[in-house]
């Protein structure tokens, strides 16, 4: 196969941030996604129904002309959370689900939750109207090995959490472990997992073998090779329970090339002729457009995009800048480390 049409597809959890950089990353994603849901963690936070409405007012302000796309919105879970605003903010179809950080497990995560106690009314309030969780599943116990802290968040929070609030939509955003496929796939229809484009590529050698390499750093950090070979098996199985979420994360190089760099990689530019080759690999072409374009928008309950986005194999490698945003940045194009034939076609 040397070319693939599918529907527009969607990035079920991408960063956008705000002000220059909001501009500069914007068109990369427009480009190719019709939609996105679009994380919280600015600084201050998005927690309000009114703090989404003001950041989707700035997004839309800043696509390009003729560049057509739909911010989800979704809301930043704080201790402080009302149940009745965020029930609110989801009626009036302004936010499509509502994000957990464990507090300090992130960039920009520390107005977190510490006491999950604190947000049962809020879980419970959201469960009876079906709004998804979205939750960055780490522990940030010191005493937990960065490497295992998925596994044990499972363990610890998420599944006491589900245990306590029957009914309760999660989405477990981008899962790097065995243990999140296994646990994802002996769920109910009530959970789902995204899976980044970043993790189906990477596995922790690249990071730290023969140099630290700071464009491939980010959280979760990545895993052995075979967490990463089940995230691909995962991905390309056609199970509609795992999506595409990139993660798409923007920061300038100067903060990632520091001697405390930024988690984060930025994928929104080559996703998708990344994605082709990976689904070429592992023989799955035609279980792209489910991954990227059916499975999540089935799970937030949205209807498929109508446009058509195709994918062409050429002779000689896609090309894409190596850095954007030269005002909010640079920000560095992640590179995969070896050539992409795929091509989106113009």
């Amino acid at each position: 196969m040397t070319e693939i049409t599918l529907r527009r597809p969607d990035d079920m959890h991408l960063h956008l941030r705000d002000g220059a950089m909001l501009t500069a990353v914007l068109p990369e994603t427009a480009r190719h996604f019709a939609r996105a849901i679009v994380m919280p963690n600015l600084v201050p936070p998005v927690v309000t129904g009114a703090e989404a409405l003001a950041y989707r007012d700035r997004i839309l302000a800043a696509l390009p002309d003729g560049m057509s796309f739909e911010p989800l919105m979704t809301l930043y879970l704080t201790e402080a959370t009302d149940p009745e605003d965020v029930a609110a903010a989801a009626a009036s179809g302004l936010v499509k689900s509502v994000k957990l950080y464990p507090a300090g497990a992130t960039t920009n995560s520390q107005s977190g939750v510490r006491d999950f106690d604190k947000v049962r009314g809020v879980l419970e309030r959201m469960a009876g109207i079906g709004l998804p969780l979205c939750v960055h599943g780490e522990v940030t116990d010191p005493a937990v090995d960065i490497f295992d802290r998925e596994a044990v968040f499972i363990d610890r929070v998420l599944d006491p959490i589900r245990r306590a609030t029957p009914g309760l939509r999660v989405v477990m955003e981008h899962i790097t472990t065995k243990d999140g496929v296994d646990y994802a796939r002996a769920q109910g229809d009530d959970l789902a997992a995204t899976i980044t484009t970043h993790h189906l590529i990477l596995n922790r050698n690249h990071i730290l073998a023969g140099g630290i390499r700071p464009h491939y750093y980010c959280l979760p950090v990545a895993k052995r090779e075979h967490h990463r070979l089940a995230l691909r098996a995962a991905a390309t199985s056609g199970e509609t329970r795992f999506f595409l979420g990139t993660d798409s994360a923007p920061h300038p190089d100067h903060l990632k090339e520091h001697a405390c760099g930024c988690a984060g990689c930025f994928t929104a530019t080559n996703t998708m002729a990344l994605l082709a080759h990976v689904f070429e690999e592992e023989n799955a072409l035609g279980r792209l457009e489910g991954f990227t374009s059916e499975h999540g928008a089935a799970f937030y309950r949205l209807p498929r995009n109508e446009g058509r986005l195709t994918l062409a194999k050429r002779d000689h490698p896609a090309r894409w800048p190596a850095k954007i945003g030269d005002e909010a940045g640079p920000v560095t194009v992640f590179d995969p480390g070896f050539p992409v034939h795929w091509h989106v076609s113009d």
